[in-house]
């Protein structure tokens, strides 16, 4: 299967799901994250702070820090988190090489417009909707996660 969305992206949707699965009681630490899927945690750090600046997590200081969900489960789509991801590779504002007219105009207007469904699809996918699906299919193990808190 053709894969559309970067790693980065897909780690950072991957990100949100688990720390929705396991920020109960407390914040879930980016060391934590980064072993259970198997990431060196600096890998991980600046997708959080992009997901912190969009809105998506909260940065909780402190020996028993970590991170956890600004908002419920319900009303963060995947979208938003692959957008905040975007923000994070740089390669949104390289012109492509070469210069070239039929890149320019042709093109990447297309692929842009073709991106922008694609991310429109996902604003329909919650995260509610992926711990569900990873509790049905015990992607942790052991018993479903406790369900989700409203704020």
């Amino acid at each position: 299967m053709m894969m559309l969305l970067s790693r980065r992206s897909l780690l950072a949707i991957a990100a949100v799901v688990d720390i929705a699965l396991h920020a109960r009681p407390s914040p879930v630490a980016a060391k934590m994250l980064a072993s259970r899927h198997n990431l060196p945690p600096r890998h991980l750090e600046t997708v959080l702070q992009a997901l912190v600046r969009a809105g998506v997590l909260k940065g909780v200081r402190g020996p028993r820090g970590g991170y956890e969900l600004a908002r419920e489960r319900r009303r963060i789509n995947a979208a938003e988190i692959v957008r905040a991801a975007m923000t994070v590779t740089g390669e949104e504002n390289l012109s492509p090489l070469p210069a070239s007219r039929l890149v320019d105009e042709v093109v990447a207007p297309l692929v842009g417009r073709a991106t922008e469904a694609f991310l429109v699809t996902l604003e329909a996918v919650t995260i509610e909707e992926l711990c569900r699906r990873a509790d049905e299919r015990r992607v942790f193990g052991g018993v479903p996660a406790a369900a989700d808190f409203t704020i």
